[in-house]
């Protein structure tokens, strides 16, 4: 099992600051997180499928909401 990272540390595995991940929350978007003990935690997993969901060919090509 990976360490689970916090809003910090999983920012920059993301390409966005910290505030931007806390946003996305809010919206429903980025990657999946969890709540340990009232706080979040993302698991590097999720985070490596969510940017996978959001590869593309060609700039053409619709990306993954």
């Amino acid at each position: 099992m990976n360490k689970l990272l916090n809003t910090v540390e999983a920012a920059p595995f993301c390409g966005v600051a910290a505030k931007t991940l806390e946003n996305w929350r809010v919206l429903g978007l980025g990657p999946k997180f969890l709540r340990v003990h009232g706080r979040v935690a993302y698991d590097p997993d999720d985070i490596e499928t969510w940017k996978n969901a959001r590869r593309v060919s060609s700039t053409s090509e619709p990306v993954a909401a």
